[in-house]
């Protein structure tokens, strides 16, 4: 291997260790607060620039929101925490992501994904059974010009929020979703 070679494979190693070493120290009272901020201001994010996220939302019976790291080089994985709720009674259940595959590139990238369920059925499902992005899972997000598409496929909207800001395609595909029984307590 080149030097190069090795050096942007220790970079990668480093950047996909960091997130799980600093999370280590927090308490599981800090980690649940911390999700809630996260959730709370990328909800925020996506009502405030998406034309028709608070028409959806208001149609939703209850949302969930990941944030996630994914790095890329040869291959890609990630991961990342977040929160389901139940807009009715406000009950959350704390869930983790993770996300794996093979992508061309190099790099990282910190994003939110942000699902509103239109009914009690698919969001009690995607709690209870966990759910699996599958390849060619992307969804319309985002600016004005994609807006117009944004809406509940098979009983989900999905929105993506990057540094960059708002995504018109939100890519999930390889995604697992599924309880963090942990921050639980189960």
């Amino acid at each position: 291997m080149t030097k190069g070679v090795v050096a942007v494979l220790l970079v990668a190693g480093i950047l996909l260790a960091a997130p799980v070493a600093f999370a280590a120290d927090k308490t599981d009272a800090e980690k649940r607060a911390e999700i809630d901020k996260v959730t709370k201001e990328a909800l925020d994010e996506v009502l405030a620039k998406s034309e028709n996220a608070p028409e959806l939302f208001k149609k939703a019976y209850g949302y969930a929101v990941f944030d996630n790291m994914r790095i890329t080089f040869i291959f890609t994985g990630g991961g990342g925490s977040g929160e389901a709720v139940n807009k009715g009674t406000g009950a959350k259940t704390y869930m983790k992501m993770g996300t794996g595959g093979l992508a061309l590139g190099i790099g990282a990238q910190k994003y939110q994904v942000i699902m509103f369920f239109e009914n009690k059925d698919v969001f009690t499902k995607f709690i209870e059974k966990g759910w699996k992005a599958e390849s060619g899972a992307n969804a319309a997000a985002g600016t004005a010009g994609a807006n117009a598409g944004t809406t509940f496929v098979n009983g989900i909207a999905v929105y993506q929020i990057t540094e960059a800001g708002l995504m018109a395609s939100a890519d999930i595909s390889g995604t697992k979703y599924s309880v963090d029984k942990k921050l639980n307590g189960k």
